[in-house]
């Protein structure tokens, strides 16, 4: 019995020494959860900075109301692949609202714009192209300008034709002719008699390229060196610089035939053009 009670007491001991140890195991699987949760925490620490601001760039953008760029393409079938790409910083940059015609209006005026004001707008719009076309007519034809200054009401608005041979520049040169300087005062004088509407100077060439010129070593430099030119006279008389612009087209638009010289010289010419708004 002594024996028996011995071995009891033995027994025991090593069940209790195997109860001590089982708190190694909750020790690893608390620092194995500690080492998760540092890595856990190092992850979210380190963020790109390039890319967070895209994506505070892109964000601002979804939420402002404007249309992203490619909705359009993606409206019509046989999109191309590039116009459902997400936007980038870039395209971001260039998003711009669209403005109604209607929208003109209401910016002239400061009032909501209904179909019939607008109606309404064309028409006068019209009516002043038309007594500019007339006024300039006559002032041509009474200086003998006649055959160098024309007029034309086009769908993109007044288009006043001018010939640059003997009258605004000497050939292969961007600078004006004195004798030039009482008609662009007139056609300044009329074009503010309306301060809306935007002007567009062009420059136009033949199709001859320039021969030995430092300057302007082809038709485009000329081109828009000439539309720059007129475009400095009608500020100097008093025209508002925010309604001017100048472009060079060199040969890419012409009105009559390169193969003679008469079409060459209507394809020298500038044209002053007093762009629609309605």
């Amino acid at each position: 019995m002594a024996r028996s009670q011995r071995r009891s007491r033995h027994g025991g001991g090593h069940e209790e020494e195997g109860n001590n140890e089982r708190w190694l195991l909750t020790y690893a699987d608390m620092i194995t959860l500690l080492m998760a949760l540092f890595m856990v925490l190092f992850a979210i620490s380190s963020v790109n900075i390039s890319k967070f601001h895209t994506l505070q760039q892109a964000l601002r953008a979804a939420f402002s109301g404007n249309p992203l760029p490619g909705g359009k393409a993606i409206a019509h079938p046989g999109a191309s692949a590039n116009s459902s790409r997400a936007p980038t910083a870039i395209d971001i940059q260039a998003i711009v609202p669209v403005t109604a015609p209607a929208s003109n209006l209401e910016a002239v005026t400061g009032q909501h714009a209904t179909e019939a004001d607008v109606k309404a707008a064309s028409a006068r719009e019209e009516t002043e192209f038309q007594q500019i076309k007339h006024k300039l007519e006559a002032y041509a034809a009474s200086h003998g300008l006649s055959s160098e200054v024309r007029t034309a009401i086009e769908p993109r608005g007044l288009v006043i034709r001018v010939l640059t041979d003997s009258l605004l520049f000497p050939s292969g040169s961007a600078t004006l002719d004195p004798q030039a300087q009482p008609l662009l005062a007139e056609v300044a004088e009329l074009l503010n008699v309306d301060v809306i509407h935007p002007i567009t100077v062009e420059g136009n060439t033949d199709n001859r390229p320039i021969v030995g010129s430092s300057i302007f070593p082809s038709n485009w430099e000329l081109s828009t060196a000439r539309a720059s030119m007129v475009v400095r006279s009608l500020i100097s008389k008093g025209v508002n610089p925010e309604r001017l612009s100048a472009a060079g087209y060199a040969d890419l638009r012409p009105i009559a035939s390169n193969a003679t010289p008469a079409g060459r010289a209507l394809n020298r010419r500038v044209e002053i053009v007093l762009q629609r708004i309605y």
